[in-house]
């Protein structure tokens, strides 16, 4: 029998420092830990269960993924830079607006720090030109830039309320979004911009709403949006919904492609774009039984969800 449970919770097994953060051991076998607990040395409670830990690696299952709602009909897709749709979102995308789908696509910054042999005033021009290009693939005709500082975003209020006035304008029923986490699982770290705007976002699409959060907005033809009905994050290490993307892979990586120079100003020698993309697809894909398949975390926006 295999058990998953929190080591250093307070489960009669080890105590935690104060403050600290319990961890998590997956595929333990319970004698493993009868017998672990039995051992008066700490040393040899945790190698216990460490050895145990290993021995059952190869056994566990990953989580099937819940399948993504598309009942709906518009969608706004708010990143930090161009190219972090591309990245895993985009062969969803192509398979959203091959449905009929409207999708509107918003980066807040225009990626102008993205490369290091190219000064930000030519950088901007030339990264807008191939986000564009990249959304025409996957029928995303409308890319709007709203030019904030590539590299030192903040997450606060005036990024919330640049980004409530997109919502405002669209109306969509679903806002797309980044993985905002501090890491992409593991210890590989996020980008701060990420971070900010993710955060931003799911502020921002209930800011929309409230029309007492920045009125100044609503002096025209604008007026509140409510009708949000969720936030989705590609490419969240907590992630627990997917959407088949096994007919739209091949367009994803097209679409990633036409990042041309951003590619080549990253200097990654013989690296792959489909083949780094395949990496991420097929293992979501396995987790939904199909072939290729995109993540998400979902966070629903009504109350009570």
């Amino acid at each position: 029998m295999i058990a998953c449970f929190p080591v250093g919770a307070d489960r009669g097994l080890l105590a935690l420092p104060e403050g600290a953060e319990p961890r998590f051991v997956v595929g333990v076998d319970l004698d493993d830990v009868r017998h672990a607990a039995s051992q008066p040395d700490r040393r040899q409670i945790t190698k216990r269960l460490s050895a145990s830990a290993v021995r059952h690696a190869g056994t566990m299952e990953p989580q099937p993924l819940e399948t993504l709602p598309e009942d709906w009909s518009r969608a706004l897709c708010v990143v930090a830079h161009p190219d972090d749709l591309e990245f895993g979102a985009a062969a969803a995308i192509a398979r959203w607006t091959g449905q009929g789908k409207h999708v509107v696509y918003c980066m807040v910054t225009s990626g102008e720090a993205g490369i290091d042999g190219l000064p930000p005033d030519e950088c901007r021009v030339v990264r807008e030109a191939e986000q564009i290009e990249s959304g025409r693939i996957v029928g995303v005709d409308a890319v709007e830039f709203l030019g904030l500082p590539d590299g030192i975003l903040e997450y606060g209020v005036p990024l919330r309320r640049a980004i409530a006035e997109v919502v405002r304008r669209n109306r969509p029923d679903i806002v797309i979004t980044g993985n905002f986490r501090d890491t992409f699982g593991g210890r590989t770290l996020n980008q701060a911009d990420h971070i900010a705007v993710g955060k931003a976002v799911l502020d921002a699409v209930r800011d929309a709403g409230n029309r007492w959060v920045f009125p100044g907005q609503l002096e025209g033809e604008l007026e509140p949006w409510g009708g949000v009905q969720a936030v989705w994050a590609s490419g969240s290490p907590g992630a627990a919904h997917g959407v088949d993307t096994t007919d739209t892979f091949d367009v994803g990586v097209a679409s990633l492609k036409a990042h041309v120079a951003y590619i080549e100003g990253l200097g990654w020698e013989n690296w792959d774009p489909a083949e780094f993309l395949e990496s991420f697809a097929r293992g979501a894909g396995q987790r939904m039984g199909v072939p290729f398949a995109t993540t998400f975390e979902v966070f629903p926006m009504g109350w009570g969800d």
